[in-house]
């Protein structure tokens, strides 16, 4: 977002930003001696600012003239008018404000307190985030002093990573799975950083004028989150893992030369670096602009706080039942983190029961209409209490993260597909009744697991006649309403893009436009003093991109450097080794980026929803590869894994952002991390694709690789058989491409409902793109990891939020960070000091989510007859 500094001047002739810094300086005396009248009060409530953000915007509305403030608020209502973060009252008072402009001008003494309120609107847009989740998190102010790539923070980190990379690599394949995020070492690293900075010496070098010491002061926030950001980026498993799982087994192809490390560390090192050449384009895009909050970076930065924030409210902040709680962030973190430990164990060791809690389908546990409907493992979950385990609540959208809209537009949209669900299985459309309702895996026509070597020769290759004789693939039905879903989701993602966000993509090109004008000018005059006329171009209205000014920006060409090298490694692994796939498959996975990377990352910063484009390019890969499974795979690999790279960098980005980390030491503290990361998780799959059993029903550990079989049954489909066969004409599921319109189409009607009554608060927070994100946790997920999240959304964001702003500001993120640190550290000591050695309780409380259809899986509706199958008979298949 750009705007001119005349905006900006206050009354007497002095700049902005030594206006903004002078107000900063009186108030460090005042805040606890003023009390506020109620009007301002009230004010604050409406505006949801706590009394300490409204002082401070209160004395920096003063330097504000009425005309600034108007000019102010008509560019605030027309980026914001259609943003669901953005409440829908102060919106409601921005449109009384500016239809009544013309008498407020004439006679501003007629309307002191509406003038005053904007004023305060405006100062709190300039000062500080219009977001009050944001606020209620991050720092509106800088420490440019502070150490920051210190040598024991790099130490710390890259140990950090290696610890990191290596559970989760192992853990991947679990179900379900067991990961370390970030605020975990979070956690780890405060009292080890607290420790190092008491005992280690004042010691170190000089180098390049900058003196580096093993112990440069207290260690600070931002050292703490530089290490988090390590821990981050080292926490993903590279994609093409999944590729070299399904090659080895002989469960799947078989091709014992994908063993070789040379071949898995080319290509997961490229597709782990291709994503960061595109987020240092989509900077502008996903990260600078303040209506990109990126929700889960919020939860990140309120336990850095908890950490160093040493300043409260002596009095405490109101909470429920007219309590005032004083405890300090950091305490309650620990409190609330003790007990998820110590609860953990009930729900995931002692009483599995309580996880998966399908007391509905316990009444009569072979009955399979119970289990297909109510079952919370095979079934679809509809269960007013499927689940007592944070883990499976949490486990598709953490209710205290992500805003309450998103949440509840992700059950709508899993809700209203269920019924589709149902219609298929139960007018055994498609053959479905014979297979389990809900379910990832591709089946044959026996109702058995497709067994993939049937129909391809020994290099993998689609093989005619052995198809012919075998059997064509089948899906659940939960399956084929997920990937018709997903073609209207990419429709409806662009579609949304271009209606709601077309002003926010402009301004990210003018942008960009801008810096690459002043890019060629500077190399043209050799002036770096040409900096300073792009004065203009930065997002004046953010204070965050203000004070981030202060550091020197990555050059974009470190980016490219990137991205030409992810390139060259990817085609090299993909060209020395028979994957029989052309090595230009990589630039493919940059152009689908180019198309999406924008629309997906301000949906998902916005709502904290993503999109991915794993379908789309099965789609594409399968009709240019066709019968080639592995061929398609890295059609899949690469478009999707560059996008999502991008944006989970970018997410990164705006962390650093927000707490005010030089951009250039996030930049290599994501490329170290990202290289050490990716030999740690090729050598564990070296060691997990040699155990027995793995990735079978009878696998060790719980290792039933549910991810590497989705990735199975889209690489039998999209691959092998191809989409030809199965989605073009004549093809078995071909009416499932209606759904490419049918997003479009639900777009446009919710945009021309908000055209027509723009005032409605359901319409503005019904977003069709996250509706439609909500329909596709089927197969093997279900309503039970959804629907238990809404009421605890509505607790947080409805009701706490709106009446306990204080509270909620304080409490709300430290608790979703307290739970998954709880929750991680459990599963650790669950796993290594009692499941690894095969250490069991055995009762009915842990044995009953094994029996029944709803823990075998294997009931369907219908059976056939011994030796009979459905479908097409042999010979006669598409």
């Amino acid at each position: 977002m750009t705007a001119s500094n005349d905006m900006f001047e206050a009354k007497e002739p002095v700049t902005y930003a030594s206006a903004v810094e002078g107000e900063k300086m009186k108030l460090s005396d005042s805040h606890s001696s003023q009390q506020l009248p109620e009007s301002l009060k009230e004010t604050g409530r409406v505006f949801n600012v706590t009394e300490s953000d409204l002082l401070e915007a209160k004395h920096l509305a003063s330097t504000f003239t009425l005309e600034q403030t108007i000019r102010m608020m008509k560019k605030v209502h027309k980026q914001h008018a259609r943003d669901p973060n953005f409440p829908i009252e102060i919106i409601n008072h921005i449109d009384e404000f500016i239809d009544n402009e013309d008498d407020m001008v004439a006679n501003p003494q007629d309307h002191e307190h509406a003038i005053e309120e904007m004023k305060i609107q405006a100062a709190l847009m300039t000062n500080n985030s219009p977001y009050a989740e944001v606020r209620a998190v991050v720092d509106n102010h800088d420490d440019p002093s502070l150490p920051v790539s210190t040598i024991r923070a790099w130490a710390m980190g890259i140990c950090f990573c290696f610890i990191i990379a290596s559970v989760n690599s192992f853990f991947d394949i679990r179900l379900p799975s067991v990961s370390i995020s970030g605020t975990v070492v979070q956690l780890l690293a405060y009292p080890l950083g607290t420790f190092l900075a008491r005992v280690l010496p004042d010691k170190g070098f000089t180098l390049a004028g900058v003196r580096h010491s093993l112990n440069p002061g207290p260690f600070n926030k931002k050292e703490h989150m530089l290490i988090t950001i390590m821990a981050s980026v080292s926490g993903s498993v590279p994609y093409t893992n999944y590729i070299a799982w399904i090659q080895v087994l002989p469960s799947y192809f078989g091709q014992q030369w994908a063993q070789s490390i040379a071949y898995q560390l080319l290509i997961g090192l490229s597709t782990n670096f291709i994503g960061y050449g595109m987020a240092g384009l989509a900077r502008r895009f996903l990260v600078y602009p303040a209506h990109c909050v990126w929700p889960g970076a919020l939860v990140t930065i309120a336990l850095n706080s908890a950490f160093h924030d040493k300043s409260g409210e002596p009095n405490g902040v109101a909470g429920p039942f007219k309590s005032r709680w004083t405890v300090s962030r950091m305490k309650y973190f620990f409190w609330a983190g003790g007990l998820m430990f110590a609860y953990f164990w009930l729900p995931n060791y002692l009483f599995a029961g309580l996880s998966y809690f399908s007391w509905i389908s316990w009444i009569s546990p072979t009955d399979v209409n119970l289990a297909s409907i109510t079952g919370g493992q095979t079934g679809l979950g509809l269960n007013p209490v499927p689940t007592l385990d944070w883990n499976i609540l949490a486990g598709t959208v953490d209710p205290l993260m992500v805003p309450f809209f998103s949440t509840f537009n992700l059950f709508l949209g899993g809700f209203f597909s269920m019924f589709v669900i149902i219609a298929i299985y139960y007018t055994n459309t498609y053959n479905t009744a014979y297979l389990p309702i809900n379910s990832n895996r591709p089946f044959d026509h026996f109702g058995n697991i497709y067994q993939v070597r049937s129909i391809v020769d020994e290099n993998g290759i689609f093989n005619a006649e052995k198809y012919q004789a075998y059997s064509p693939p089948y899906l659940a039905a939960s399956n084929i309403v997920v990937y018709m879903l997903f073609f209207g989701l990419y429709s409806s993602t662009v579609t949304y893009a271009i209606l709601y966000h077309r002003l926010e993509i402009k301004l990210g090109l003018q942008d960009m436009w801008a810096n690459a004008k002043l890019s060629l000018r500077r190399w043209r005059t050799k002036d770096a003093r040409d900096q300073e006329s792009n004065e203009e171009d930065v997002d004046l209205l953010d204070v965050h991109n203000r004070l981030m000014r202060a550091y020197p920006e990555v050059p974009q060409w470190w980016y490219m450097t990137c991205l030409v090298i992810a390139v060259a490694i990817g085609m090299v692994g993909i060209a020395l080794w028979p994957t029989n796939t052309t090595p230009f498959v990589v630039l493919y996975g940059i152009a689908l980026c180019l198309v999406f990377v924008v629309p997906i990352g301000i949906i998902g910063a916005m709502t904290g929803v993503f999109v991915t484009l794993n379908v789309i390019a099965e789609f594409i890969g399968g009709v240019w590869m066709e019968g080639n499974a592995i061929g398609m795979c890295f059609f899949k690999s690469y478009g999707y894994v560059t996008c999502a790279h991008a944006l989970s960098f970018s997410s990164d980005l705006k962390l650093a952002h927000y707490i005010k980390i030089p951009p250039r030491f996030t930049f290599w503290a994501q490329m170290v991390p990202t290289f050490l990361s990716t030999i740690i998780s090729v050598a564990i799959l070296q060691y997990q694709t040699r155990i027995e059993n793995v990735c079978t029903t009878d696998a060790p550990f719980r290792f039933f690789c549910p991810g590497v079989n989705t990735f199975f049954t889209a690489a039998v489909f999209w691959g092998t058989v191809g989409p030809r066969k199965i989605w073009g004409v004549g093809g078995q599921y071909a009416l499932t491409l209606l759904g490419f319109p049918f997003g479009f189409i639900v777009v446009m009607v919710f945009w021309y409902l908000n055209k027509k009554w723009p005032k409605s608060a359901i319409l503005r927070n019904a977003h069709p793109v996250v509706m439609l994100n909500g329909a596709l946790n089927w197969a093997p997920t279900n309503l039970a990891y959804i629907w238990p999240s809404v009421p605890i959304s509505a607790l947080s964001w409805l009701l706490v939020k709106k009446r306990y702003l204080d509270f909620w500001s304080k409490y709300n993120y430290v608790t979703s960070a307290a739970f998954t640190c709880g929750i991680a550290l459990s599963s650790i000591l669950m796993f290594f000091g009692l499941q690894v050695w095969n250490i069991k309780v055995h009762w009915w409380g842990t044995e009953i989510v094994d029996t029944g259809c709803d823990g075998v899986g294997n009931c369907t509706l219908l059976s056939l007859p011994n030796g009979e199958y459905f479908g097409p008979r042999l010979g006669e298949f598409s």
